[in-house]
């Protein structure tokens, strides 16, 4: 599988478990492979190198060895693996790119995890900025979970414009606010953004805006839906009108089976497809627009028919 590993210590970015330099690795990489960079981005709780939580041998690696119902192989799942490489004369040669396994010091307390998601995301966007000297014209793209985005968007905010072309927020825990300052930074203005959310990660929103306040008081989660973009749009993934569409559109993705999860943007059967087809432009995001909702629906809407009511004894006639 084409695939670099690489580590973010604070704001910089290294070879995961290599001294090598990063610059010759990333050109090697590009020469090897023609197509698209993907770039993947873990969220809360890993850290590269831990023995249980290490991103590059569980959720961003093509085998993972990790006993946990939440891993499944993202490299895998989105086609970026040696299968799709056709060497027979009578087939064309499909390159599916370079796939990076991004990893970054994730673990600890969510405040200390907030803070150095911001400095992976300089990392990041110097990774881009390699990435982009190497080869001006190769297409850069970002898949992110949960803190993720708040690294993916700082690197959009920080790098050079054009560096990132499209970005996948799943279940992002970052304010719409810095998502759109994100994309009208100079950095950020030729980037287009899929913010995937369920009503599902409710309950995850609710705590990081209690535990993070925002910058803006008012400001919500991207997960809210509330953020009107040109150059984003909102997914939810439990909305049965926008999973109608999408199936008609030929994406059979599965209805949600959990009241609360915070995984389900990655877990739920049939997402993978969709994603692929948006990174590689075979579902163009204004296409995706014209055929999703404007609106989501609002937040506990999926609890709030299931809580139990309370009906108040009857008094009895005078």
């Amino acid at each position: 599988m084409p695939l670099l590993r690489i580590t973010a210590t604070d704001s910089t970015a290294r070879l995961h478990g290599d001294d090598g330099p990063l610059r010759a690795a990333i050109d090697a990489a590009l020469n090897a492979h023609k197509g698209a960079v993907t770039i993947m981005v873990h969220g809360y709780k890993y850290l590269p190198g831990h023995p249980v939580h290490c991103p590059h041998g569980s959720l961003l690696s093509p085998d993972p060895q990790a006993d946990d119902w939440k891993i499944v192989s993202w490299p895998s799942l989105l086609g970026l693996h040696a299968d799709n490489v056709l060497d027979s004369c009578t087939r064309p040669t499909i390159d599916p790119g370079l796939a990076i396994s991004f990893g970054w010091q994730a673990r600890g307390s969510i405040w200390a995890a907030h803070r150095r998601a911001k400095a992976a995301g300089k990392a990041l966007a110097d990774v881009a900025h390699q990435i982009r000297r190497a080869d001006p014209s190769r297409q850069i793209n970002v898949i992110a979970h949960s803190l993720g985005a708040r690294v993916a968007l700082t690197a959009v905010r920080s790098g050079a414009p054009r560096a990132i072309s499209r970005a996948i927020l799943l279940a992002a825990a970052e304010y719409s606010d810095v998502a759109r300052l994100a994309l009208d930074s100079e950095g950020g203005r030729h980037t287009e953004v899929l913010n995937v959310t369920t009503r599902e990660n409710d309950l995850y929103d609710f705590l990081m805006e209690r535990f993070v306040p925002p910058q803006r008081r008012g400001d919500r989660m991207l997960g809210h839906g509330g953020l009107r973009h040109p150059r984003l749009i909102t997914l939810q993934l439990d909305d049965a009108e926008s999973l109608q569409a999408l199936r008609g559109a030929g994406f059979p993705i599965a209805p949600p089976e959990r009241l609360i999860c915070h995984w389900s943007p990655y877990l739920r059967e049939g997402v993978f497809p969709l994603y692929r087809a948006v990174l590689n432009s075979e579902m163009p995001l204004d296409r995706l627009r014209r055929m999703l909702p404007v609106d989501c629906a609002p937040r506990w809407s999926r609890l709030r028919p299931r809580m139990p009511r309370f009906n108040p004894p009857l008094l009895p006639a005078e």
